[in-house]
């Protein structure tokens, strides 16, 4: 197993990441795949289909395959899975096929499970390792997830978010929502629509969130125009809308992910509770770079709270570097 290339795939829902051991990430796109509807052919991924979201004919169609951590329609994340694989095969030079280790949301489904194991095998890896998501985080995050020691970590995802406590290499407590950046994404749009009566699409939506989005802390308000269409009229608009608003949008959903912290703290054996008092929690996932979210955890929960090195990219490392763990994660 050793002998040939290993890569990790964060298989996300909102960004798909490659890890390769020698060269570290070999592609970041974001999980969306313009298909040609007539055909069923792919015909652009990333990047390049983002771009043409909410833009095109009707005989293109923009699908995001992933739905909350796990695969929605298996044909087109097939089809995606292989335009990766040529993607790297033409920029790294073509290999013998891959050891892949994949993550997967620590509440994903037996049959869920299966399904990423099947497509990915599909698109010739050698052979398939399946890792939670939160130990991969731990491992990216550079937290010694062998030793017997707490290691917590909140990844706040596209889909989900996942909160495990990790020790001696495995998940002593977990928990998984289906709360995470697309559904910040929908309640933006839902408060815009109310509030204004003007639609907008996920793009702008997500600049709104990147902009605009703070948790439950003071802060210097901020304002931004957004331009969509008047519900009414039917017309283009412009509206000018601020952080405060946006801030009291979300924060229901940012108090389920604390909700989801609280319960997995409280399901952690006495043993290993000292362990969270003394190192915190560890922050991973592009929802924990929400404005303000960091501080607003420590002022909630009482115990340190830390930010991964890289966020954004923890569990695909975590996938590439877990060589050292698959033994243990097979067993």
């Amino acid at each position: 197993m050793f002998g040939t290339t290993t890569i990790g795939i964060d298989l996300g829902t909102a960004n798909i990441l490659v890890y390769n051991q020698e060269k570290g990430i070999i592609l970041d796109e974001p999980s969306v795949v313009a298909v040609d509807t007539n055909t069923n052919d792919v015909l652009a991924f990333g990047h390049e289909a983002k771009e043409m979201m909410g833009k095109t004919p009707a005989n293109i169609a923009i699908v995001r395959p992933m739905r909350e951590g796990v695969i929605a329609d298996f044909d087109v994340t097939s089809g995606l899975l292989q335009q990766i694989m040529k993607r790297i095969n033409a920029s790294e030079g073509s290999f013998r096929k891959p050891n892949v280790v994949v993550s997967t949301p620590s509440g994903a489904t037996s049959v869920e499970r299966r399904a990423i194991s099947d497509a990915v095998q599909a698109v010739g890896a050698k052979s398939v390792v399946l890792m939670e998501e939160p130990v991969a985080a731990a491992i990216g995050a550079d937290l010694p997830v062998s030793e017997p020691v707490a290691n917590t970590v909140v990844d706040i995802g596209g889909g989900t978010t996942e909160i495990a406590i990790i020790s001696y290499g495995g998940v002593v407590s977990s928990t998984s929502i289906r709360t995470g950046g697309d559904h910040i994404d929908e309640e933006i749009i839902n408060y815009i629509r109310k509030e204004y009566n003007l639609l907008i699409g996920e793009a702008t939506s997500e600049r709104v969130k990147k902009e605009l989005a703070y948790a439950p802390v003071p802060h210097a308000e901020l304002k931004a125009e957004i331009r969509g269409r008047d519900l009414v009229t039917g017309l283009p608009e412009t509206v000018t809308i601020s952080s405060n608003e946006i801030q009291s949008a979300i924060e229901e959903l940012l108090e389920r992910v604390l909700e989801a912290i609280r319960l997995t703290l409280e399901k952690c054996p006495a043993e290993l509770s000292g362990d969270i008092v003394d190192r915190g929690i560890v922050l991973t996932g592009g929802g924990a770079l929400i404005q303000g979210f960091k501080e607003w955890l420590v002022e909630r929960i009482d115990v340190p709270v830390h930010m991964a090195p890289e966020p954004l990219k923890s569990v695909a490392i975590g996938t590439g570097k877990s060589l050292d763990y698959v033994k243990m994660i097979s067993k």
